[in-house]
C-alpha cells in the first residue's frame, strides 16, 4: 500500500485453524498485511472467509497459531494472557454489530466502564467522558439509559466507550448491520471524522459495500486468504 505514514499494524505470515472435533478447519492462510497509523481499512468477504477472526486476532482477543502481528511497536501474539489483557485494554477501542451496552447503566456510566482500568481519578474520568460524548454528539443523552436511545444513538454511544482510553486502534465488526439506512449513515460519518480529523487507526469488518466505500483502502478475504486492495474514493 502507498500510505502517508508508517504501519502502526504490521502482520506476518499468520495462520489461523479451529478444530471441528479430530478435523482441523483453516481459517486465516499465511496473512501478511501493514496498516498505516491513522489509516481506515475495511475487510470485506463473503460467511466464513475468516474477516471477524483476522479482526479478533488484531484486537489480541484471540490468538493466532503462528506469525506474528506487531502493534505500535509490540508483538502481541508474544505476550502472555495478562499481558495481553491489560495491552488490550489500554490500546484497543471495541465497535460492535449489538453495541454490546449495560442496560441499566447510563450513556455517561457506559462509556466510563473501560477507564474503571485505568489509573485515572474520578475527576479525570469524568473529562475523558464528557469529552467523548461531545464527539459523538451526546452530550445531552449522558443521563440516558440504552433503552431510551435510538438504535444509532445507542451505537454512537459504543463508540464514545470505543474512543473514551484515546486507544492505538479502534476495530468495527459490523458497526452498522443492525441499523436502519439514515442510522448507519450517521455512525459511518462519525467514523470517517474520527480517522479524518483525530486521526484515528480504524480497521472495520462489513458486508455492506456502502459501508464499505467509507473506508480509505477495501481488501478482501477468500476463503482465508488476503487478496488485492482497491482504493476507496472518500
Amino acid at each position: 500500500m502507498n500510505n502517508r505514514n508508517p504501519p502502526i499494524v504490521v502482520i506476518r505470515n499468520l495462520n489461523k485453524s479451529y478444530f471441528r472435533g479430530s478435523q482441523v478447519i483453516p481459517v486465516l492462510q499465511d496473512i501478511s498485511l501493514d496498516i498505516a497509523g491513522g489509516e481506515f481499512l475495511a475487510l470485506m468477504g463473503p460467511s466464513g472467509s475468516g474477516k471477524s477472526t483476522l479482526l479478533n486476532l488484531v484486537a489480541g482477543i484471540d490468538k493466532a497459531d503462528s506469525g506474528s502481528i506487531i502493534i505500535g511497536g509490540i508483538d502481541i501474539t508474544a505476550l502472555g494472557e495478562t499481558e495481553l489483557a491489560h495491552w488490550r485494554a489500554v490500546n484497543v477501542g471495541f465497535i460492535f454489530q449489538f453495541y454490546n451496552l449495560i442496560p441499566v447503566l447510563t450513556a455517561f456510566e457506559n462509556v466510563a466502564l473501560p477507564l474503571l482500568l485505568t489509573g485515572l481519578s474520578r475527576e479525570e474520568r469524568r473529562e475523558h467522558v464528557e469529552m467523548a460524548l461531545g464527539v459523538v454528539n451526546l452530550s445531552d443523552r449522558r443521563d440516558h439509559y440504552p433503552s431510551e436511545l435510538s438504535g444509532g444513538q445507542q451505537q454512537r454511544v459504543a463508540i464514545a466507550r470505543a474512543l473514551v482510553t484515546d486507544p492505538t486502534i479502534l476495530v468495527a465488526d459490523e458497526p452498522t448491520g443492525d441499523l436502519d439506512r439514515v442510522s448507519a449513515e450517521d455512525v459511518l460519518g462519525l467514523m470517517g471524522r474520527l480517522n479524518r480529523e483525530f486521526g484515528k487507526t480504524i480497521i472495520m469488518v462489513t458486508h455492506d459495500p456502502r459501508a464499505a466505500e467509507k473506508a480509505r483502502i477495501i481488501m478482501h478475504l477468500e476463503k482465508g486468504v488476503l487478496n488485492a486492495h482497491t482504493e476507496a474514493s472518500i
